[in-house]
C-alpha cells in the first residue's frame, strides 16, 4: 500500500495519470481497459481532470469499458441522484466512450439476486477490472460495504446504516428521509479482484477512516481495512485526511525518494 500526501489539484493529476497510463496501455496492444468508477464527492476533481485531458491532450474514452461501484435503490431512472446519472453528468457525457460500455448496477431488477450474480459476471468477462477509483467513509465503509460487511462479500443488496445516510443527505436537500435505505453495492472480495485500487480521501472527516484503512487491524468495523491485503494499493489523501497517520513522516520521505521510473 502506497499512502501520498498532497493537495486536491496534486491529488486529481495522480489519479489521473494511473488511468490514463492504463488506458493507453492497453490501447498500444489493440486491447481495452477496463476502469471502475465511483461517486461521491471525492473522484469528481479526478474526472474533471480527466475530461480536460480528453478535450485538451486527446485522451480517448472509446473502447474503454466501465463498471460502477454501486447503486441507490428506490430512486426513479430518471432521478439525477442516481449514481448512474451522477456518472452519465459528471464524467460519460463529457467524453467519448462508446454507448454501452459504462455498466450499472439494476436496481429496479425484479430478480436482485440474479442482477447481482449477472453484475459479477460481466466483470469477468469483461477481464477484470484495470484501475479501480475508490472514495471511502467517514465509518470506513467502500463502496456501500457498511462495517459488519463480510471482507470476501460479493455484489449484494446492503441496508445502509443512519451515519451513511445522514453523510448522504447533502445530496438530497439536507432531507435524511429522502436518502434510501437500500443499495446495490459491489462486495469487498469482489473490489478485491481489481488490478489496481486508487482510493482518494479528503478532508479531515476521513481522517479516522484513513488511519484504521493503513494502520490499523484488519476488521469488519473498518472494511476498508481489507485492503491491506491487496497487492496494488494507492491510497491519495489530502492534509486533512492525513491529520491521524502516525506515519505521516515516512509516507512524504518515502514518495519524494521514490525512483522516477517506478509510478504508482
Amino acid at each position: 500500500m502506497e499512502v501520498v500526501i498532497g493537495d486536491g489539484a496534486e491529488i486529481a493529476r495522480l489519479a489521473a495519470d494511473v488511468i490514463e497510463e492504463r488506458v493507453r496501455a492497453r490501447a498500444a496492444i489493440g486491447s481495452r481497459a477496463v476502469l471502475g468508477l465511483a461517486t461521491g464527492s471525492s473522484p469528481l476533481a479526478v474526472y474533471d481532470e480527466l475530461v480536460r485531458r480528453h478535450h485538451e491532450e486527446g485522451l480517448s474514452f472509446a473502447g474503454v469499458e466501465a463498471f460502477m461501484l454501486d447503486e441507490y435503490i428506490g430512486l426513479e431512472e430518471d432521478d439525477p441522484r442516481s449514481y448512474r446519472n451522477v456518472i452519465e453528468q459528471e464524467l460519460v457525457s463529457r467524453v467519448d466512450f462508446t454507448p454501452g460500455d459504462v455498466h450499472g448496477l439494476d436496481s429496479h431488477a425484479e430478480d436482485i439476486p440474479a442482477a447481482c450474480t449477472a453484475y459479477e459476471m460481466a466483470i469477468v468477462a469483461a477481464g477484470g477490472v484495470d484501475v479501480q477509483l475508490l472514495g471511502i467513509g467517514a465509518d470506513g465503509h467502500v463502496a456501500f460495504n457498511e462495517p459488519g460487511s463480510s471482507l470476501a462479500s460479493r455484489t449484494r443488496l446492503k441496508t445502509l446504516t443512519a451515519g451513511t445516510r445522514a453523510d448522504n443527505a447533502r445530496f438530497f436537500d439536507g432531507d435524511v428521509d429522502a436518502v434510501p435505505r437500500h443499495c446495490l453495492t459491489q462486495g469487498l472480495g469482489t473490489i478485491m479482484q481489481a488490478r489496481h485500487l486508487v482510493l482518494v480521501a479528503l478532508g479531515r472527516a476521513k481522517s479516522e477512516a484513513v488511519h484504521q484503512l493503513v494502520e490499523g487491524p484488519v476488521s469488519v468495523l473498518w472494511p476498508a481495512t481489507v485492503l491491506q491485503h491487496h497487492p496494488h494499493v494507492t491510497v491519495l489523501v489530502d492534509e486533512g485526511a492525513a491529520s491521524r497517520l502516525q506515519l505521516a513522516p515516512y509516507y512524504r520521505e518515502a514518495f519524494a525518494e521514490k525512483p522516477s521510473w517506478q509510478g504508482l
